[in-house]
């Protein structure tokens, strides 16, 4: 895996990073970091990379490539000559009610620029719908938007990870809880990774939540609700949670960063 900064998933906290770095490492995976790609050279038997990295030159060579450095919108014949609706940086550019520089003329989606995400482009359609229709005027929240990385273990979080809550200015509490200690996850030999809760340290207020393990994209859809709901640690550790569950990590995260947790 060739990566052109100097850390896997770089938009995701940095304990996740490295937790999957070090995963990945574990089960074989040779990571090259800071390293830039140079050349790709397709040979009888796969392909030959080379690469500057932070040691110097080196020749990678693999069965086959996967180039995965994002996605951009496809917006190549979509309107009709003379019809000039304006881009920006190659995406249909729009306003609050994605609407284009042409009355009558809406965009929603990969087509309008990032996050390109599916669920981002199905809430953005049914906003601009709606507003089209006369039913409803009300906006996509994008402080809430779950990211989710389908590996193994899976990464998933959505809002502040804990540098950035601190760099806006936030007195922050953490909470973690291993899915190690976690009665499911044992029973289901799933027991890699763990969740990592970002609070106020003043109000409560949950500012981020993020997970690794076999269950994070699932577990996500929880914390995505708690913040768009404002829920605090103190909440969040007192909604009852089944057991045994991998759902019961979350309020335990919660519990051990306000130091009530009873099972670490």
């Amino acid at each position: 895996m060739i990566e052109l900064v100097d850390r896997i998933l770089p938009g995701e906290d940095e304990e996740i990073s490295q937790a999957l770095h070090k995963s990945l490492t574990k089960r074989g995976v040779e990571i090259a970091t800071s390293t830039k790609t140079s050349k790709v050279t397709r040979t009888a038997t796969g392909v030959v990379v080379e690469a500057e990295t932070p040691q110097g030159p080196k020749r990678f060579e693999a069965d086959c490539l996967l180039v995965g450095i994002g996605v951009v919108g496809n917006v190549e014949g979509v309107f009709a000559p003379g019809l000039n609706v304006e881009l920006f940086k190659n995406h249909i550019k729009v306003d609050k009610q994605y609407q284009t520089n042409v009355p009558g003329i809406y965009a929603a989606g990969d087509v309008i620029g990032p996050p390109w995400l599916a669920h981002v482009a199905h809430h953005e359609a049914l906003c601009c719908i709606e507003r089209i229709c006369g039913h409803s005027d009300r906006y996509v929240d994008y402080g809430t938007i779950p990211g989710c990385t389908y590996t193994d273990p899976g990464v998933a979080s959505v809002g502040l990870t804990e540098r950035a809550a601190k760099e806006a200015g936030h007195r922050v509490r953490v909470g973690r809880f291993p899915f190690l200690a976690s009665g499911r996850a044992l029973a289901a030999d799933e027991t890699e990774g763990f969740v990592k809760l970002v609070f106020d340290a003043e109000h409560g207020e949950l500012l981020g939540a993020h997970l690794i393990g076999s269950q994070a994209t699932e577990l996500i859809a929880e914390l995505v609700m708690a913040k768009k709901l404002e829920a605090t640690e103190e909440e969040i550790i007192h909604a009852m949670h089944p057991h045994p569950t991998f759902s019961e990590a979350v309020m335990e995260a919660a519990a051990q960063g306000m130091g009530e947790s009873v099972h670490l």
